[in-house]
Formats: structure tokens, C-alpha cells, sequence
């Protein structure tokens, strides 16, 4: 049973999961790096992924959720909204947290491709969805500088070398207590080391962990200065 208790939403998610699933190219592709074959460069990469259905996985975006809801977050940051999966989690947890107040809540997202944009507002608007979520189009060095309030939570599931830099800009906004959720922390573990060069500096103030899902999902929380 999800999570979500939410049939309608669950239909959809189901599909989208099995869309997602049925793409494996992607861990076909990065194989070659664990085999002594010349590595893709980062341009290859970003051009690769540019169309690919790339979703968080099921039981961590379900995870995502079930820390929203126990942490009661009304203001989430999504680093790298693809066709807008994982978003459909954050935004329903805002959604059960308001519950029937009055009170307002927003997922802000950001993706860089248009065409997965469109797509996933598509999706918002078909999971009844779209009040709850802010997607902004473009470079995340852009279209994160403006954040107004606190930030309870920020998912981050994107292009590696952008991890960091959205993590700096977001950071000055995350509140105390507030959980910053990484994918694939272990899977490319050095790809990963001016993230968590960032994590780790004492001046930051965070306490992080990697959780045992596949691949590796980074938990971090901002303990305060």
C-alpha cells in the first residue's frame, strides 16, 4: 500500500514508476564507468540525460513524503524536477499537511529542459496538484536565487555537478531541523566530493548520513551555526 493514500494519484504515480522503470539505458550507460572504459564527460552526460525519464525511486520518494508529513513541511525545494515524480510526492505531502487550514504551502522546483517542464506540469495538473507547486525553468544558479521564507525541506536529485550549487543557494533559507534529502550519494560517491565537502564543513552546519537505499540517499539536517 503507498503512502499516499490517494487513488487517483496512485494510479498516475503507477504508471509514471513503470514509465520510469522500463528505462534502463541509463544504468546501461554509466556501467562503463565501473569497467575501465574512458568515462563519459560531463557534457556527455548532461546531453544524455537531456530526454530521459529519470525519476527518484519508489521507496525513496515515498520516504521523501513520510519525512514531509513528520516534520509537517509547508515550504519544500525540488534540485531537478524531470517530468515531475518525485514533485508529485512533495507536493501532496504539502497538500496533507494543510489538511483543510488555511494555511499555504509550495513545492518549488526547477528543471532545465523545457520539454520535461511542459510535461510535468502535465502531470501536475492531471494529480490535481498544480496549486501546491512553483516549477521554474532554467539554470538552478538562476532560478533558486529568489526564495522568500524559510525552507523545511529540499530534495536534491540532479546533475551531480549541480548538487553543490544548489545546496548553497538554498541553504541560507533552510530553517533549524530542516532535512535535505541527496540521491545516489554512494553510487558516485566521488562525483559527489564538493557536496559533501559543503556537508562537512563545520561553518555550514550540518549532520549528514547515508541511508542504505539503492544507490545511496544522503540525509542531511541543518543543525544551525
Amino acid at each position: 500500500m503507498s503512502v499516499v493514500h490517494d487513488p487517483e494519484l496512485e494510479r498516475l504515480l503507477d504508471d509514471l514508476h513503470a514509465r520510469s522503470d522500463r528505462q534502463s539505458l541509463i544504468s546501461e550507460y554509466f556501467a562503463g564507468r565501473d569497467t575501465g572504459a574512458d568515462p563519459p564527460t560531463a557534457e556527455k552526460i548532461k546531453a544524455f540525460r537531456a530526454d530521459k525519464f529519470v525519476a527518484l525511486d519508489r521507496d525513496k520518494a515515498e520516504f521523501c513524503y513520510q519525512l514531509c508529513r513528520a516534520t509537517n513541511a509547508r515550504r519544500i525545494v525540488e534540485a531537478g524536477t524531470s517530468y515531475g515524480v518525485s514533485t508529485l510526492y512533495l507536493a501532496a505531502a504539502v497538500r496533507d499537511n494543510i489538511g483543510a487550514s488555511s494555511d499555504s504551502g509550495v513545492v518549488i522546483g526547477t528543471e532545465y529542459e523545457p520539454a520535461k517542464a511542459s510535461v510535468a506540469r502535465a502531470h501536475f495538473e492531471q494529480a490535481g496538484l498544480s496549486g501546491f507547486i512553483d516549477l521554474r525553468e532554467g539554470d538552478l544558479r538562476d532560478t533558486l536565487r529568489e526564495i522568500d521564507g524559510p525552507v523545511d525541506f529540499m530534495l536534491v536529485d540532479i546533475w551531480v555537478v549541480m548538487a553543490r550549487p544548489a545546496l548553497e543557494l538554498v541553504a541560507p533559507h533552510l530553517r533549524p531541523g530542516a532535512i535535505v534529502v541527496c540521491d545516489n550519494t554512494n553510487q558516485f560517491r566521488n562525483e559527489y566530493a564538493e557536496y559533501f565537502a559543503f556537508l562537512e564543513d563545520p561553518a555550514n552546519g550540518f549532520r549528514t548520513i547515508t541511508l542504505p537505499f539503492g544507490g545511496g540517499l544522503e540525509l542531511s539536517v541543518r543543525c544551525g551555526l
